[in-house]
């Protein structure tokens, strides 16, 4: 075998191993219904409910439903049962398109589709240690969706769910189908009517307090935090309910008019937008999101047919919720009714959405209008042609809002100066931030030099502010919040040659890539090989996505059911499965010197020649890597006059060369090494 050692420099010593760490979905299905499932789901007949597909050779064309395109770039390939969108990159296997389009998980997505292909699901029974890892998350959920039941059932066939709650929602213009959609209940004027339904059907008192569906006092004091209230609840992106929202109908002063869920493991009202579950796959297709402010706005606009809207549910917008809507568009209009002082209040938050990165439009509805009321008196077309007339951008929205403020006022005006110039400074943009300080200029009648100047002056203020937190201790160190819904990966210098490694393995891993005797008994598989190129020189990949492919990899290719393809297209980590549907996808791309030949043989024909060139060529790059550090430490050395450090870096660099040198002979040659 070619070995990366010198005789006496073990090269691999200099490199660092990363460690990483993976995440699997608990599995709750066993493997030979996924297998069923997987097999149904042909990705063609499931992409096909979604987008409109037409024949393109061996493959299907149709227009991305993950982004705006007017030309088709998205691809299904029926032989390799993948998608793959070259507009946007999203790809994936049947299962990681029902799970990117609805916006559920791995789990669920199966589901979806044992539904529609009418296979029987039938989740394995938990051992005790399992049992033991349900935690209070899951136990709250559960008790929400009862609740959600429970109210459902009490608005619809209670006496007094029909004449209070039912009524009011149908005095509001909600159709029955909308009301249904939205889950919509009512919980009885009774102190604990709710929770003493709750803890009869068997849920613990513990997780009704701690969902706040419960209020418990002294005295074993037990009663329902919502009684007599109309019930919103509100979803996750996925579906769960995670919250509520309760309207009084009765007036009283000393009651709030809505009462919300308390904070809680579940339901962090920061991170969640009403409506987004129902909101989610219209904001895609009309890239566009429409910013309201209450549950009956969202509703009402759903039933004049405006589906891409949310509503931050009264709270100022936080970083949480911008980075929700972002997932899904850049383009925000944000919805205000005629109040000043509202407008006002909630103008500063949007700062935050401009931070972002995100287009902004601004809409004011007519006087004494608000959009529920504006929704209930327009259908959906009017609605549109309404927003395209009469919406603006928010610089200008803002910059006109505060200029009949400043009249002619000249301190008023150079506040507003400030005002808009910090609004122009966070547009992460320069090409859009650049567009705005013209129009700003016209506007404010302000030269541009003098708002470039304000604009740098804020930057640098800034900048140094970071500057100076960093340096002094006694400040903490500048942490982005934990998201556990999504793993980190480390990225690597080599990216390229791991992926082309990755891509070998998992195409041709279980080829033969020679025989190891004449008689041709002893075949060398194409993936043997390439595992032991890299163990017996300890090399490991930088990128730990990679890195958790290979290792996989390793502990699956003996397994004589193992079938490499399938196994990493349907892993139940989306970001390998997308990973893996981009190599299959992709052809190894050729060197120069192999583009010259006239005849270009398949990748399948000529393995003897590229699998080793594959990991020579990832070997070739740690050691030009290494070499670029020692003669940076030799630079040190000599700086500091440490010869005897400079000589064995020097001896260091001699053995490398010659490693190097066989490299580039055998990639510069193509030639193997008897193997």
């Amino acid at each position: 075998m070619y070995s990366f050692y010198s005789n006496t420099y073990p090269i691999a010593c200099l490199l660092v191993y990363r460690p990483v760490t993976g995440y699997r979905n608990k599995e709750m299905i066993d493997q030979t219904t996924i297998d069923r499932i997987t097999d149904a789901a042909h990705i063609q007949d499931v992409v096909g409910d979604f987008v409109t597909l037409r024949k393109r050779g061996v493959n299907l064309l149709g227009l991305c439903p993950f982004h705006n395109e007017k030309t088709g770039s998205f691809t299904v390939s029926p032989a390799k049962g993948i998608f793959k969108c070259f507009g946007c990159g999203k790809g994936g296997n049947s299962v990681h398109f029902i799970m990117e389009h609805e916006q559920i998980s791995y789990y669920e997505a199966l589901k979806f589709l044992a539904r529609k292909y009418h296979i029987d699901v039938e989740e394995r029974e938990l051992s005790p240690e399992e049992m033991a890892v349900r935690n209070d998350r899951e136990s709250m959920l559960l008790v929400n969706d009862f609740a959600m039941k429970h109210f459902a059932h009490t608005l619809h066939n209670h006496i007094d769910g029909k004449a209070i709650g039912l009524s009011y929602f149908r005095e509001r213009g909600f159709r029955d189908d909308i009301i249904a959609k939205f889950q919509l209940g009512y919980s009885l004027e009774v102190r604990d009517a709710f929770t003493q339904a709750a803890m009869k059907a068997g849920y613990n008192k513990e997780y009704l307090v701690k969902t706040g569906l419960t209020i418990e006092g002294d005295n074993n004091y037990l009663g329902d935090r919502f009684r007599g209230r109309v019930m919103f609840p509100v979803h996750t992106l996925s579906g769960k309910v995670v919250a509520f929202g309760g309207r009084i109908l009765k007036k009283d002063d000393k009651m709030a008019k809505y009462v919300n869920s308390p904070e809680s493991e579940i339901y962090h009202k920061s991170n969640e937008l009403y409506g987004i579950y129902f909101a989610k796959q219209a904001v895609v297709k009309q890239d566009r999101c429409f910013l309201v402010e209450g549950y009956t706005d969202v509703i009402s606009m759903h039933q004049s047919g405006i589906e891409n809207v949310v509503a931050s549910s009264g709270t100022s917008l936080t970083p949480g919720q911008i980075r929700l809507i972002h997932r899904f568009t850049e383009n925000v209009t944000v919805i205000y009714d005629g109040d000043a002082a509202g407008i006002k209040a909630s103008i500063r938050g949007i700062d935050l959405l401009l931070e972002e990165g995100l287009n902004i439009k601004v809409l004011l509805l007519p006087d004494g209008d608000d959009p529920d009321s504006f929704a209930r008196k327009h259908n959906a077309s009017d609605f549109i042609e309404y927003v395209q007339q009469n919406s603006s951008d928010f610089i200008r929205f803002k910059t006109n809002l505060l200029l009949k403020d400043a009249g002619n006022d000249p301190v008023k005006r150079a506040g507003l100066v400030l005002d808009i110039v910090k609004s122009i400074s966070i547009i992460p943009n320069t090409a859009i931030r650049g567009e705005y300080v013209k129009e700003c200029s016209t506007l404010l009648n302000v030269e541009e030099q003098m708002l470039y100047y304000e604009i740098n002056k804020l930057k640098n203020n800034e900048q140094e502010k970071i500057a100076t937190r960093r340096q002094n201790d006694s400040f903490p160190p500048i942490e982005e919040p934990e998201d556990h819904t999504v793993p980190k990966y480390t990225v690597s210098k080599f990216e390229d040659q791991e992926r082309n490694i990755l891509q070998v393995l998992i195409k041709y891993g279980d080829a033969v890539l020679y025989y190891a005797d004449e008689e041709k008994k002893h075949p060398v598989m194409v993936g043997a090989y390439i595992l032991e190129e890299l163990e017996q020189d300890k090399l490991v990949f930088g990128n730990s996505l990679h890195s958790l492919m290979l290792e996989e990899y390793k502990n699956n290719f003996q397994n004589e059911n193992f079938t490499v393809q399938r196994f990493f297209l349907y892993h139940s980590n989306s970001e390998i499965s997308n990973i893996t549907a981009d190599l299959i996808s992709e052809k190894y791309t050729l060197s120069r010197i192999h583009s010259k030949i006239k005849k270009i043989e398949a990748d399948a024909d000529r393995l003897i020649e590229l699998v080793p060139r594959v990991v020579f060529e990832f070997k070739n790059c740690l050691i030009l890597d290494i070499m670029r550090k020692k003669l940076t430490d030799m630079k040190v050395a000599n700086e500091n006059k440490n010869h005897a450090l400079v000589d064995e870096i020097m001896r260091e660099m001699s053995q490398l060369e010659v490693v190097k040198k066989q490299l580039s002979k055998t990639l510069g040659e193509r030639i193997i090494i008897k193997l």
